[in-house]
């Protein structure tokens, strides 16, 4: 498959993503304000920060460097070794969930039963979901190394529905049940998830005249079981020593992903009433970074996994492969610096509006509205990382990869320690502030590989990161703008005012987006002849 077949998938794989993102939170979006007017603020606390986190900590430990491992390019992979090598995640998952579940019951702190009922059912329940996940793991990454891009939104944004229709239902009429509620919500997500991908392949590998069917390495299910030949080794080993690199970093990543966390479980430096007002804008100022992100980062890291080969450099490379990474990397970082600058500069004048409808004075007095303005200046760094990491890691030798997990765990201890800080001098902004710090670092660590790696070729991607004076003259006039606004418009002023502050901003917006729409006309290109025209060319085929 050449590399342009490949880009057109990984933007359909994108596009897809996102519109599964944009549903998944926006009824994670209204549920938490649902949620608000029946439960404390405490279990939203142990919920979506305790019990998430044993949940996060396990899934991505388990399964993270099997993923990246797995879904790098192999010139000659054998799909057999690569399943053996996935379902050591249930084993593994077990471990951890297991390892975590008791500290998280014997050595953290308890919550009082009073307050937070069924505690530790909820761990019980968190773990058990974790492993039932994993069970999936090998159909997950058999579907997205094959571009199966419908079974992956159906699957998670049918589990995502049924998850919030249990969830609304306990909350409405059973809210004594406390933490039983969103464990048996999380169990039932993870099980519906993975027998959604086990039934497809099931009837997709019992049809041998289906077209899909024919591209697949397997030709039954119990192909996808653990085998073993005297034929072959029981693992590719070259790809296990990756994973095991990958595993180093993997959790070296966990810790910077979920740092303030580990700080807030393991430390206190919050109680959990105050955990979950911080987890609440921590969740409505990742939004749209959730939305946009996360997406194109996933779908992009296979793209460039796919296209370039490790251990070469860009001249050794295909010349054509690295010019469409080029300027794939080169867009979506003008993309991420766009976005994330719109996001930094309306959310400041817009933060405080946002939280008083969203939450009212519970949210919108106190350090609410500072937080979420913190937050995005993370989300413009957090948008530039995620693009480089994506091509970092799919560029990297193994060997680089060895030496970048050195300057994680340098980073993961500074984190650690600037979070208890900071938090300490400047309560919960102090942990977007050491994000951002954190977030910063990996970004020049990026910028430095992706320099050393095209420094020989022609091809500059890093270019992506200028913006047209006219744009940044446009942002800067349209920060003043509704910064006098929201002074004299926000929030205490009545409907009206706040309507004219809405209106205001809308237009600031517009003029914005007209400038970048004619400046940056490269971007635009590569948005309608990817993000656009392939899905229109997916559908005819």
């Amino acid at each position: 498959m050449g590399s342009r077949e490949v880009l057109g998938q990984a933007a359909r794989l994108a596009s897809s993503g996102l519109l599964l993102q944009v549903l998944f939170r926006l009824i994670t979006f209204v549920l938490n304000a649902f949620i608000l007017r029946f439960l404390s603020k405490e279990i939203v606390g142990i919920v979506n920060v305790r019990l998430t986190l044993l949940y996060s900590t396990t899934i991505f430990l388990a399964r993270e460097a099997f993923r990246r491992a797995c879904l790098s390019r192999g010139t000659q992979q054998d799909w057999n070794q690569t399943l053996n090598l996935l379902w050591l995640t249930i084993p593994l998952g077990v471990f951890w969930s297991l390892f975590l579940g008791w500290i998280w019951l014997h050595l953290l702190e308890v919550p009082d039963p009073n307050v937070v009922p069924h505690y530790g059912t909820g761990v019980v329940l968190f773990g058990l979901s974790a492993v039932v996940e994993l069970l999936g793991e090998p159909f997950w990454v058999l579907a997205q190394a094959h571009m199966f891009i419908k079974l992956k939104v159906i699957a998670e944004s049918l589990s995502i529905i049924l998850k919030s229709i249990l969830t609304a239902f306990l909350v409405m009429w059973l809210p004594h049940w406390g933490l039983y509620i969103f464990s048996l919500s999380q169990l039932v997500y993870t099980t519906v998830l993975v027998l959604c991908y086990v039934i497809y392949f099931t009837k997709l590998l019992s049809s041998p005249e289906s077209t899909k069917q024919q591209t697949l390495p397997l030709s039954r299910i119990t192909d996808l079981l653990p085998s073993i030949t005297r034929s072959r080794a029981f693992l590719n080993w070259q790809e296990a020593k990756l994973t095991w690199s990958f595993f180093k970093q993997s959790f070296l990543k966990q810790i910077l992903t979920e740092g303030e966390h580990y700080v807030m479980t393991f430390l206190n430096v919050l109680n959990f009433g105050d955990q979950g007002v911080y987890e609440i804008i921590n969740n409505l100022g990742s939004l749209v970074a959730r939305l946009i992100f996360q997406p194109i980062e996933e779908s992009f890291y296979i793209f460039f996994a796919k296209v370039l080969e490790r251990e070469k450099n860009a001249i050794l490379q295909k010349q054509e492969d690295i010019a469409v990474a080029a300027t794939v990397l080169e867009s979506l970082l003008k993309l991420a610096l766009l976005t994330g600058l719109t996001i930094t500069v309306f959310g400041f004048a817009y933060s405080q509006l946002v939280l008083d409808i969203y939450g009212g004075a519970m949210l919108s007095s106190g350090t609410g509205p500072i937080l979420l303005r913190c937050y995005c200046v993370y989300v413009l760094l957090l948008a530039i990382n995620g693009v480089t990491e994506c091509f970092t890691f799919a560029a990297m030798s193994k060997e680089e990869v060895d030496r970048y997990n050195f300057t994680m765990l340098a980073l993961s201890s500074s984190f650690l320690v600037f979070s208890y800080l900071l938090t300490h001098w400047c309560g919960s902004v102090g942990f977007i502030l050491a994000n951002c710090f954190n977030m910063g670092i990996r970004i020049t660590q990026s910028l430095h590989f992706i320099h050393r790696y095209y420094r020989k070729s022609p091809y500059r991607p890093l270019a992506g990161l200028h913006l047209s004076p006219a744009l940044l003259g446009v942002f800067s006039l349209s920060a003043v703008i509704t910064s006098i606004s929201e002074v004299f418009l926000c929030c205490e002023q009545g409907w009206l005012a706040r309507l004219t502050h809405i209106v205001v901003g809308a237009f600031c917006l517009g003029v914005t987006l007209g400038t970048a729409f004619l400046t940056e006309t490269r971007l635009i290109h590569f948005l309608r002849t990817q993000l656009v025209v392939s899905r229109i060319t997916d559908k005819m085929t």
